[in-house]
């Protein structure tokens, strides 16, 4: 990492939801900080389903970009620095391989390197309603260290749009990587 730059991976699972991946990777670009992209083969069905933006044009915000069955990635090692990993959004099947450790892709395996590295993982799971199994998982992954952010509307901000409401839950996953970015709208006592 040049000039201590930050360094971060951004994972995009198939889960609904895209746009929060798609803006993350915007807001990074936006504060010159490096990113990794893999897009699970599921994202890319997604991305079609709920955006009018290519594959093409999703990695072209990415520093990097990684193929989800490339496990022999520099993303999939731990001398690999960085400063953690987001899985925005974050399907139940990614937080369900996370949690074991038996990865199929490189996706599952840059979350579980970031895990066992000690680095920060921030999953932004995109799933309601919630069974047992599916808490008992997030219970599992907050032990050995990850965070589970979904995103949960900010209304004390009074978003006047998707996009506004989009931005606050972004803007809050960089605050736990120290990411300032104008798009946070913090909580003011009046």
């Amino acid at each position: 990492m040049a000039n201590n730059q930050k360094r971060l991976i951004v994972g995009i699972s198939g889960a609904s939801g895209i746009s929060y991946g798609i803006r993350t990777l915007e807001l990074l670009k936006k504060q010159n900080i490096e990113s990794h992209l893999i897009m699970s083969k599921a994202a890319a069905v997604t991305a079609g389903l709920e955006t009018e933006m290519k594959i093409s044009e999703i990695n072209a915000l990415a520093t990097e970009v990684h193929k989800v069955d490339d496990i022999g990635a520099s993303v999939a090692s731990g001398s690999f620095k960085t400063d953690g990993m987001l899985i925005v959004p974050c399907s139940v099947k990614t937080m369900s391989e996370i949690n074991t450790g038996v990865t199929s892709n490189l996706l599952s395996r840059a979350a579980d390197v970031t895990l066992k590295e000690r680095r920060k993982l921030v999953l932004m799971v995109r799933e309601t309603p919630l069974h047992l199994g599916h808490l008992r998982t997030m219970a599992s992954l907050t032990e050995m260290g990850a965070i589970v952010a979904p995103p949960v509307p900010a209304l004390y901000t009074k978003p006047s749009s998707l996009d506004e409401m989009i931005d606050q839950s972004v803007a809050r996953i960089l605050d736990l990587f120290d990411i300032e970015v104008d798009e946070l709208k913090r909580w003011k006592s009046e």
